[in-house]
């Protein structure tokens, strides 16, 4: 008897993606979008990786950590985008109980590794801005590859310890997910056995990854503020602020959505809504990153303007 009651727990080893129901057309439309988007996607960040290599006097700790994360970004976006493409043109909808597990633990990994170099970024500025004179040598290219290592690690590390209790819940009913890739909230709502754990280890883990390092980047900008507001010219205000708008801009809707998402004690019944905001997590923020930091980028546009000019 106990033999059948662990096999039916264990029955199910095949989940579904839902994606976003709806009618063919809405389907292949959304599907037709996000392949554009995911396409601008990694050729935007791979070209500020191109330009960063390829320009000398892009050679320090900002543009570095900016390259680590446009790396990222192009996987931390192709973990899900892709499978979510294939399962709105209905082609590729299932996936294994395993491939479930890796997806969730790339997706989740890569977007706590981003909220680490974010705030690697931040703290990276407040040197810069405040204390200027002392920058090249406090944020040297060892330390900034110690930060960079660390972030890495960290995500990779935080997010191992929620995966492998995620693993050994156990699924007897249901296995259609309410999403486009393979969510924590999903997950709980599916399984069979009791999440407590789980809901408390995701809850613990978002509280120190997410507000941790929203509170190292709030810190510094909140003493990058103040010294901007004692320059006593407007144009050097400008300038040391213009070093900082891009990265300002990507953390205000990164940890926006994000901390909507997974800061929360339980999971909610708002599995369409959070499918929504994951959106701009997956495939919106990545999509503008690296706009928003050739745009809003003195150096960046003029690298880009003198690699146009050399075609």
């Amino acid at each position: 008897m106990a033999g059948a009651e662990i096999e039916n727990q264990t029955s199910v080893q095949k989940f579904i993606l839902l994606g976003f129901p709806g009618t063919w057309f809405f389907r292949i439309s959304l599907a037709v979008v996000f392949s554009i988007m995911y396409f601008l996607t990694i050729v935007g960040n791979m070209s500020v990786i191109a330009l960063v290599c390829t320009h000398p006097w892009l050679h320090t700790p900002m543009y570095f950590f900016l390259c680590n994360l446009s790396f990222l970004e192009i996987w931390y976006t192709t973990a899900c985008v892709p499978k979510a493409i294939g399962v709105m043109f209905g082609k590729s909808q299932i996936i294994s109980f395993t491939g479930c597990i890796l997806q969730l633990y790339l997706v989740f990994s890569l977007g706590s590794t981003e909220c680490l170099i974010l705030a690697v970024m931040a703290y990276d500025r407040y040197l810069a801005i405040c204390h200027p004179l002392r920058y090249s040598s406090l944020m040297n290219s060892t330390f900034s590859a110690q930060l960079a290592l660390i972030s890495w690690l960290s995500g990779f590390l935080a997010i191992s310890v929620l995966a492998s209790l995620i693993s050994r819940l156990s699924f007897c009913g249901p296995n259609v997910i309410n999403h486009f890739f393979c969510d924590i909230d999903s997950w709980i709502a599916l399984s069979c056995t009791d999440t407590s754990l789980v809901e408390l280890a995701t809850f613990i883990i978002s509280m120190n990854v997410l507000l941790g390092s929203c509170a190292v980047t709030l810190v510094s900008y909140i003493y990058i503020i103040s010294t901007i507001c004692r320059i006593p010219s407007a144009q050097g205000r400008q300038k040391a602020f213009s070093t900082c708008s891009a990265h300002l801009t990507v953390v205000t809707i990164w940890y926006g959505s994000s901390i909507f998402l997974y800061v929360k004690p339980s999971a909610q019944n708002s599995l369409d809504l959070n499918k929504i905001v994951n959106v701009f997590n997956t495939i919106v923020t990545p999509l503008l990153n690296p706009f928003i930091y050739t745009l809003r980028n003195k150096e960046v546009t003029r690298a880009l303007e003198k690699a146009i000019g050399g075609m």
